[in-house]
């Protein structure tokens, strides 16, 4: 597993990824989905790239406001 946090004048990056099965998406009803909801709910998105085999990664990048 890895963890990469990114922090710019404009936003917070997170990214987590690791090395399971894949098969994740936030369409399906998962947890993903409610933390997409909160994400959005503060300006920000998630991505979710997790094919089936291949691990997953996850994305979210939140806006810092003033």
């Amino acid at each position: 597993m890895a963890l990469d946090v990114e922090v710019s004048d404009d936003a917070v990056v997170a990214e987590i990824a690791d090395d399971g099965v894949g098969g994740a998406s936030a369409a399906a009803g998962s947890g993903l989905r409610g933390l997409t909801d909160r994400l959005a709910a503060a300006g920000g998105t998630l991505e979710v790239e997790s094919p089936e085999g291949g691990g997953t990664r996850v994305r979210a990048r939140v806006p810092l406001t003033a």
